[in-house]
C-alpha cells in the first residue's frame, strides 16, 4: 500500500474516532432521526459545492439508482442505527463493533467479488477483532435489552457498510467493463450523491421526530461536526480509497477508531488509559499488518 494510502487510513480513524463522541452528545437532545437525517442532508450539500468546484459531472440521469443504493447502505441505515447505538452504548463499544466492518466485507467480497480469503487476510481479520475487544475491555459491560439492542444496531450498521462497500467496487467494475470508454462513477460524484439521496430517504421521518427542545450550542456544534468533518470531509477520502485498494483493506480503518475514541477521551474528557489499552493497540497494528501486507486478492 502507497504510504499515502496509509496515511489516510490513519487520518479516516481519526477522524471517524470523534464522530463517536459527537453522537454521544448530540443524539439525546436531537433525537436520533433528526440526528442522521442532519448528518447526511449537510454532509450532502457540502460535497455537492466541492463536486461542483472540481468540475465533477453528477449524470443524474445514468447513476442516480447508484446514489440510492448506495445511499442507504452507506448512510440513511447505518447512521441512523448508530445513532440510535449511542443512546445505550459508551463510544468505545460502538467502534468495537464497528470493527467487526472488514470482516463482513471480506465475507461479502468472496460472495459478490469473487475475492480469495487467503489464510493470513482472515488471520488478520479475526486478530483485528480480539484487538479492539481487549483495546476497550469488551465484556466489562452489563447486559440489558436496551444494550443488546444497541449492539445489535451497531452490527447491523457494520454489515452495511461492508454491502456498500461491495456495491461501489462491483459498480465501478462493471460500468467499465461494459464501456471501455468510461471509467465508472466519479468517487467524489458518489460520495456527494449518495449522502444527497440518503437524506432524502431520512427527510420524511422528521417532522414525527423533532426535539422537544431547542438544543444547545454545544449539541450543534458537534452535529455540525459529524457532518461536515466526519461525513463529508470523511466520505470524500474514504470513496476513492475503496477504488484504489478494495472494500476489504479500506475498511481496516475500522479497527483503528477505537484507539482514536479512546485518544480522545483522554484528552478532552480526561479518561484514564489502562494497560488493556496498550495491549490492544499492539494487537491491533499486527492485524493491519496482515491485512495491508497480504497478497491482491484474485478472481476464481
Amino acid at each position: 500500500m502507497p504510504l499515502s494510502d496509509l496515511i489516510k487510513l490513519i487520518l479516516l480513524a481519526a477522524i471517524w474516532g470523534g464522530s463517536f463522541i459527537f453522537m454521544r452528545v448530540a443524539v439525546p437532545e436531537l433525537g436520533v432521526v433528526v440526528t442522521a437525517s442532519l448528518r447526511v442532508t449537510i454532509a450532502g450539500l457540502a460535497l455537492l459545492g466541492f463536486v461542483r468546484l472540481q468540475s465533477v459531472p453528477m449524470l443524474w440521469r445514468e447513476n442516480v439508482k447508484s446514489y440510492a443504493i448506495v445511499g442507504f447502505f452507506s448512510a440513511a441505515f447505518p447512521f441512523s442505527c448508530f445513532s440510535y447505538a449511542s443512546q445505550f452504548l459508551p463510544t468505545a463499544y460502538s467502534a468495537v463493533l464497528n470493527a467487526t466492518a472488514p470482516l463482513f466485507g471480506a465475507l461479502f467480497s468472496i460472495v459478490w467479488l469473487a475475492d480469495r480469503l487467503t489464510m493470513r487476510k482472515l488471520t488478520g481479520l479475526l486478530l483485528g477483532i480480539i484487538g479492539v475487544a481487549v483495546l476497550v475491555g469488551a465484556g466489562a459491560l452489563d447486559l440489558n435489552p436496551q444494550t443488546l439492542s444497541g449492539a445489535l444496531a451497531c452490527l447491523a450498521a457494520a454489515a452495511s457498510y461492508a454491502i456498500s462497500s461491495i456495491l461501489m467496487k462491483k459498480m465501478g467494475q462493471n460500468k467499465t467493463a461494459t464501456n471501455a470508454a468510461s471509467t465508472g462513477i466519479h468517487p467524489y460524484a458518489m460520495a456527494c450523491g449518495s449522502m444527497l439521496l440518503g437524506g432524502l430517504m431520512l427527510a420524511p421521518a422528521v417532522p414525527f421526530s423533532l426535539p422537544h427542545q431547542i438544543p444547545s450550542v454545544t449539541a450543534i456544534v458537534c452535529m455540525l461536526s459529524l457532518a461536515l468533518l466526519a461525513t463529508g470531509v470523511a466520505q470524500a477520502i474514504f470513496i476513492p480509497l475503496i477504488s484504489r485498494i478494495g472494500p476489504t483493506k479500506a475498511m481496516t480503518v475500522t479497527f483503528l477508531i477505537p484507539m482514536f475514541s479512546m485518544l480522545w477521551g483522554y484528552l478532552f474528557l480526561h479518561e484514564s488509559v489502562s494497560t488493556s489499552t496498550i495491549a490492544g493497540t499492539a494487537i491491533v497494528l499486527s492485524a493491519m499488518g496482515l491485512i495491508l501486507h497480504s497478497p491482491a486478492s484474485t478472481k476464481t
